[in-house]
This record gives C-alpha cells, sequence and structure tokens, in this order.
C-alpha cells in the first residue's frame, strides 16, 4: 500500500497543520481579539471574601479618568448604598453594551433553564462581545470613579449581586483566557447560594438587575 506523494508521515503532518489553522482562526484568534479589547489596558484579580478570584477593571478611562484607590476593609458586608452605587454603574455599562450584548443575554437564558454553555456557543458569545467590551469596560471604570468605588470593592459587590440573582460562577472572560492558551474553558454552571440578607439588598433593585444579570458572565 502507498501512502501518496508526501508519505505516510507528511499526510500526518498536513491534517495537523489543517487543525491547527483551523483552531488559530476558529478558536484562539476569536479569544485573543476579545481579551485584547477587555485589557485595554491592563486587568488585575480581585479576591472576594469567598475566596474566588474576580477580574477587575483597571482601566484608565477616557481623559485619564482612573478608579479609586481601596479603602477600608474591601470584603466588608455590602450596604444598600453599595447597592445603589452598583446599579448605577452597571447602568452606564450595559448602555456602552448597546445591541451586542444579545448573544450574552440568550445564553443567561439558556443557563436559567438549565442548559449548560458548550464551547461554540463561548466562541459565538466572545465574537459577539468583542468589539464592545471596551467600550464597556472604559464606561465602567468612568462609572467606578463617578460613584466612588474602587474596582476592588466593585467585586465584592458584584459576587454579592450574582449570588443574590442566581448568576453562576461561569465567566466568559477566564474562557477566552484559557482558549488562548490552549487549553479547554471551565465551563461550570454551579450557583452559589444567597444567604437571605443578600436576597434582601437586592430586592428592591431585582427587575433592573435582573435585565442587567447577563453582564455577570463576562465578569462586568
Amino acid at each position: 500500500m502507498g501512502c501518496g506523494c508526501l508519505g505516510c508521515g507528511g499526510g500526518t503532518l498536513l491534517v495537523l497543520a489543517l487543525l491547527g489553522a483551523l483552531a488559530w482562526f476558529f478558536v484562539i484568534q476569536p479569544a485573543r481579539a476579545f481579551l485584547d479589547s477587555w485589557r485595554g489596558p491592563a486587568q488585575t484579580q480581585t479576591q472576594t471574601g469567598n475566596g474566588a478570584n474576580i477580574p477587575s477593571p483597571n482601566l484608565p478611562g477616557n481623559g485619564g479618568t482612573t478608579s479609586p484607590a481601596p479603602t477600608g476593609t474591601v470584603d466588608r458586608p455590602v450596604t444598600p448604598a453599595d447597592v445603589q452605587r452598583f446599579v448605577r454603574v452597571r447602568r452606564e455599562v450595559r448602555n456602552a453594551f448597546g445591541g451586542s450584548l444579545t448573544g450574552l443575554e440568550r445564553v443567561w437564558a439558556d443557563i436559567q433553564n438549565g442548559q449548560s454553555p458548550n464551547l461554540l456557543t463561548v466562541l459565538n458569545v466572545l465574537r459577539e462581545a468583542g468589539g464592545s467590551i471596551g467600550r464597556a469596560r472604559q464606561a465602567q471604570t468612568v462609572a467606578l470613579a463617578g460613584q466612588g468605588l474602587s474596582p476592588e470593592r466593585y467585586a465584592v459587590i458584584r459576587s454579592t449581586v450574582n449570588r443574590a440573582l442566581g448568576v453562576p460562577n461561569i465567566d466568559f472572560t477566564r474562557a477566552a483566557e484559557a482558549l488562548q492558551q490552549g487549553r479547554l474553558p471551565d465551563l461550570n454552571t454551579a450557583v452559589q447560594t444567597a444567604t437571605p440578607e443578600e436576597r434582601a439588598l437586592v430586592e428592591p433593585f431585582r427587575a433592573e438587575l435582573t435585565q442587567t444579570a447577563a453582564l455577570g458572565l463576562l465578569g462586568l
């Protein structure tokens, strides 16, 4: 039996090269483009009181705006005033996203219905949100400065809000990082149980926050 003009080994190498090219164009490149837009300048990691590392914004906004430095104990209990400030920031982020949040909202609806996202879903979200994530991050930074919130404190409040709304731990930004590094992302949709106090804090704003809950899947 012959192996063709390339030989058996050459055919295998050609297949591997094609697979590598497909992975680059359809998996790694969309993830990289999303992360480049997300980072703007640098991304930092914030650890919340429950021990979860959550990406937090560290962007200078337009005109040199910077987020306030953390003061006091970052993971101190969340107050009603904190939630009110969070709501105001979320409004600005949602406005910056515009219609490009549609796909992410569909994913959020699927998760609520018990469906876990797959790799194709992740890639579609990264492509759709990639053009808007940078604007959303800039809007978030400006809003944080306006509300006197540090990125670290905002991450703690967001973690509380996510639990109260039933938003799972899945983070599409981390998924993009994994794909860029050639690893399969963690698509676990487990939801941490909120305390009665956390649910009570969010209740006055539940209707509005539910409309923007999908942003929690991007760590925003």
